[in-house]
């Protein structure tokens, strides 16, 4: 997956994330999400086969790939539809698997960037957090893929999460700074906290209270598509 009197987060939000740690700690994980089936395409004449579509990739964990939901809830699909209701002809590849790392993400890079990418949102780090792994190699990763996503040419929309609170206050608050200085140092579009307005509300998660109902889903695809449609707009054209 991913995913005071506390001062780290509001307390429902520190109660779901807390319930993240244990579900990681006793070894639950969401199964592997399997990649989606490529299309060949028809072979044509060079010269009449039209420009493909530009593409909007979306590289996540389980809350990304929409874990426990319904084809056509998960956010990235949610978002696809408003894309086509505004007439926007673009590509949606739901690149979230189950249980994956920013590292796991970097691994995966190449094969979520083939094609014509026009946006790359990336949604990863919340199982970086559960596990207690380094902000460094956090910073690290994303940055890597960042640096990969730029020389592509990609636009890239960076989605923040949040540490659990029992990790202490000095690694939350280095966790939430990580996405605040990659988005000022690459100047990319930051979504705060991907799960906003979400996490620790029983009525938009299901009910291992950790990953988004349907409705949970639209909100977070509420939260994203601005960043979505603004980056394509500003994304820079491809030869």
């Amino acid at each position: 997956m991913v995913h005071m009197r506390r001062r780290f987060l509001p307390r429902p939000l520190a109660a779901v994330l807390a319930g993240l740690a244990m579900a990681v700690a006793c070894g639950r994980e969401a199964p592997r999400e399997p990649a989606p089936a490529r299309v060949p395409e028809a072979r044509q004449d060079a010269r009449t086969v039209p420009s493909s579509p530009p593409r909007v990739v979306f590289l996540g964990d389980s809350l990304t790939a929409g874990y426990g939901l319904g084809a056509g809830e998960d956010y990235p699909s949610l978002v696809r539809l408003r894309l086509r209701e505004a007439g926007v002809a673009v590509d949606v590849v739901n690149a979230g698997v189950s249980g994956d790392t920013s590292a796991g993400g970097l691994r995966r890079l190449d094969w979520s960037l083939d094609g014509h990418v026009a946006v790359l949102v990336v949604a990863l780090g919340g199982n970086d957090a559960l596990r207690g792994l380094s902000t460094d190699d956090l910073r690290r990763n994303l940055a890597a893929i960042i640096d990969a996503a730029r020389a592509r040419r990609v636009t890239v929309v960076l989605a923040g999460m949040e540490a659990p609170p029992n990790l202490g206050r000095a690694y939350t608050t280095a966790f939430r700074q990580t996405y605040r200085d990659l988005a000022a140092q690459y100047r990319i579009a930051l979504v705060p906290f991907l799960l906003e307005g979400v996490a620790g509300q029983p009525a938009l998660n299901q009910a291992d209270l950790i990953h988004p109902n349907a409705e949970g889903a639209k909100r977070i695809a509420s939260l994203v598509w601005p960043f979505v449609e603004r980056a394509l707009r500003e994304a820079p054209p491809h030869d």
